[in-house]
């Protein structure tokens, strides 16, 4: 089987290939014979019912800086032109990501596009496990500075999240003795019109935060993060250092109780983050994390995640 695979992603020419799990899809793709295009958010168009592409066709190989050999601009038709788009561009999570959701929506599954444009759209990464509260630690998502002051007040030590963030940003711990508490919200609100999110805090962070990637809501990798010093934020992009461990029996529990949802919602490669058996978040937009699984000794991921596409 010979698919034409165009990936949906920032700019090819500028990432790092030794960790980057979208170029490890489009090389594990070309190995077993599959065309691919690539092209930016940017260069989409809707016209007349049908929607384009301005893409170029890439041959990758796995070397920094002549990583990828490309043709010139050719405009495509999503439709016809694709078997396959891996919607793979990095967040936030905003209106240019949900209108880029909302285009490709137009063409799948026609061209089957990677994960479900639809439910990426309406399955941001800490709203989706909200859908199971009894797999969380306790959490808030609200502008009511009176209903964040009660939930402190119940569970002491609380993370403060943008609820569309991304790669840690933003995440900051308020202790519960901390008097800056209501003036830090009042700046978070004053930049965001969005609602924000609290957790109560786990101290267990500070061994590691797993990221387990599922593939058709399966349990396939894992890794642990571990935040450096007394920084909370365990995210690599953010300090955190990988490691290798394993799944709990917890874990598995977590993986078993949300597959069967991702199944439906056609999201075939998620990340899902995990502290001391609790859920965090559901990553679907653009999920990393293959390529430090396999650096750590654990399977690669291709192989089965384009068992699944194909």
């Amino acid at each position: 089987m010979n698919l034409r695979v165009g990936v949906q992603m920032d700019p090819i020419e500028t990432i790092s290939i030794a960790g980057d799990t979208t170029f490890a899809m489009m090389e594990a793709a070309q190995a077993r014979g599959h065309s691919l295009y690539v092209y930016q958010p940017d260069a989409l168009s809707y016209r007349e019912g049908r929607v384009f592409a301005t893409a170029r066709a890439v041959t990758v190989k796995r070397q920094q800086g002549d990583h990828a050999a490309l043709g010139p601009p050719q405009a495509l038709d999503l439709a016809d032109d694709l078997d396959v788009i891996l919607m793979r561009q990095d967040p936030p999570f905003d209106m240019h990501y949900i209108t880029a959701a909302h285009l490709l929506e137009l063409v799948h599954p026609r061209t089957l596009v990677v994960n479900d444009p639809f439910w990426v759209r309406s399955s941001p990464e800490k709203i989706s496990p909200l859908l199971f509260p009894h797999l969380q630690p306790p959490t808030l998502v609200t502008r009511d500075l009176a209903a964040m002051r009660a939930f402190r007040a119940d569970h002491g030590d609380v993370v403060v999240k943008p609820l569309y963030g991304k790669a840690g940003e933003g995440v900051f711990l308020a202790k519960a003795d901390d008097g800056n508490f209501a003036a830090l919200i009042e700046l978070f609100l004053a930049t965001r019109r969005e609602a924000i999110q609290l957790q109560a805090f786990i101290p267990a962070v500070f061994e590691g935060d797993k990221r387990i990637i599922l593939i058709e809501g399966e349990p396939a990798g894992v890794l642990n993060r571990k935040p450096q010093g007394r920084d909370i934020r365990s995210n690599l992009a953010a300090g955190g250092v990988a490691e290798a461990t394993d799944l709990s029996q917890a874990d598995r529990a977590i993986c078993a109780a949300i597959g069967p949802t991702l199944r439906e919602r056609g999201l075939v490669f998620v990340g899902i983050d995990v502290i001391a058996g609790r859920l965090t978040e559901i990553n679907v937009t653009s999920p990393t994390g293959a390529m430090a699984v396999r650096g750590l000794g654990g399977p690669d991921l291709m192989p089965a995640f384009w068992d699944a596409v194909e």
